[in-house]
């Protein structure tokens, strides 16, 4: 176990440090453990009305993640292992070759796909996929060079540091930030019983000398950038930017407000938006507002805690965020600075209406019907969707004829006191 700075509690023979922030001054942070009024999503979303559906491809295989060319052509992964390409609206029968062989499981095999900033001039594709086998796998990184229809000098940047079981909560989205480095979620491995030396997965989200349950910062090549939060804790694997997540499958940067947004599950409901900070603890397993699938149980008795991050939204009820995307185009000029959130569960895209601060205004959704692995803002300022299917589509949503919806107030509630078991509590208006 490493040396944390400045430990200020045990909890479950888990040191936990305290917060840090400040360490990428282009990345607002927030105090630490500043409290949020955590806005509780209602069951009842309004649908958004302003929308209409075009299939742009059929016959995609479970995709998880898009990326466009600059000649408007879109790279699209498929989990079983290819990487496809839509040009002029059409899916290229021929995958990509040079791709990387991938552990194809469960949750598992490729994953996000990203460009690198400055693709026009090194044509560097990004990849995160999980490799190994059903007893011991990991999250790993790649980039190749595109050359035509093949990725050349495919080179592995990073991987997890300890090997699990198992083919769950692989996280792998990757966020690009202003100074060109990355960053990469990494999930917490699994649920119980899935354990690695003696532990629960999960409790290594709480572990600063795993990967497990972390967001990475990386820069393009790989490497740990030295002003990290932990890049200087003894024993902390240096690449961790901020930490106690589950599974985070939605990760942003909203260069608007020059911060970053992120969703990820819960287990029995309690799927959240955040907005993680370079050395902030959200606080899972330690807090949480879901319940164990075996028992029904709360997870853990605490909601909320000193030097803990509070979600910004919670969804009692879970919708499964996947995709996430912050809107600046033209197309939806309504819906500019609008966080979109890709749903499993509940078959939409949730808009979550946001003011110029970032604070949560209300919430619609965008009805698709299918299972949503991704959304991506196109070239065109439409809305593109990655439907999770074993035949799957690509969708597109224009601007339709009838005005946009209002979106329904989300009530913010009152954080539950540590070894507290009460339900969130609508807060008096």
């Amino acid at each position: 176990m490493p040396q944390m700075p400045a430990p200020v509690r045990t909890c479950a023979g888990i040191v936990l440090g305290a917060a840090i922030c400040g360490a990428l001054p282009s990345v607002a942070a927030a105090a630490a453990g500043s409290p949020v009024a955590t806005r509780v999503s209602d069951r009842n979303v309004p649908i958004e009305l302003g929308t209409q559906r075009e299939i742009v491809v059929e016959g995609l295989e479970h995709p998880w993640s898009m990326a466009w060319l600059p000649d408007g052509s879109l790279l699209v992964t498929e989990r079983p292992g290819r990487l496809r390409i839509v040009r002029d609206g059409r899916l290229d029968p021929q995958p990509i070759a040079g791709v990387p062989a991938v552990f194809a499981q469960n949750q598992g095999g490729l994953l996000d796909v990203a460009l690198h900033p400055q693709f026009a001039s090194n044509r560097f594709v990004y990849l995160t996929y999980s490799h190994g086998t059903q007893a011991a796998n990991r999250t790993r990184l790649a980039r190749g060079r595109l050359e035509g229809n093949r990725l050349q000098n495919v080179q592995v940047l990073f991987e997890v540091a300890h090997t699990k079981s198992g083919g769950a909560h692989f996280g792998s989205r990757i966020a690009w930030l202003p100074d060109s480095t990355l960053l990469l979620s990494i999930g917490d491995g699994g649920n119980p019983p899935t354990s690695l030396d003696g532990r629960f997965m999960r409790e290594y989200a709480q572990d600063l000398s795993r990967h497990f349950g972390k967001i990475l910062r990386l820069r393009d090549d790989g490497t740990v950038p030295p002003d990290n939060p932990f890049a200087k804790t003894a024993g902390a694997q240096p690449a961790i930017w901020a930490y106690g997540h589950r599974n985070i499958q939605g990760l942003t940067y909203d260069r608007t407000r020059n911060q970053v947004w992120s969703t990820e599950h819960g287990s029995l409901g309690g799927d959240e938006l955040n907005r993680p900070r370079a050395g902030g603890n959200s606080g899972w397993p330690l807090v949480s507002r879901t319940r164990e699938y075996t028992t029904g149980a709360p997870v853990s008795a605490a909601q909320s805690r000193p030097g803990m991050d509070d979600p910004v939204v919670l969804w009692e009820v879970s919708v499964a965020p996947s995709g996430l995307l912050v809107y600046d185009g033209s197309a939806f000029p309504q819906w500019r600075g609008d966080l979109f959130a890709g749903s499993l569960m509940s078959l939409d895209v949730r808009r979550i209406d946001l003011d110029e601060q970032g604070r949560v205004l209300g919430e619609t959704a965008v009805r698709v019907g299918q299972r949503v692995r991704d959304v991506r803002q196109g070239p065109d300022g439409f809305l593109y969707v990655l439907t999770d299917e074993r035949a799957a589509r690509l969708l597109r949503f224009r601007p339709a004829a009838v005005g946009p919806t209002a979106p329904v107030a989300l009530p913010s509630t009152t954080a539950a006191p540590a070894g507290s078991t009460a339900k969130p509590v609508p807060a008096p208006p």
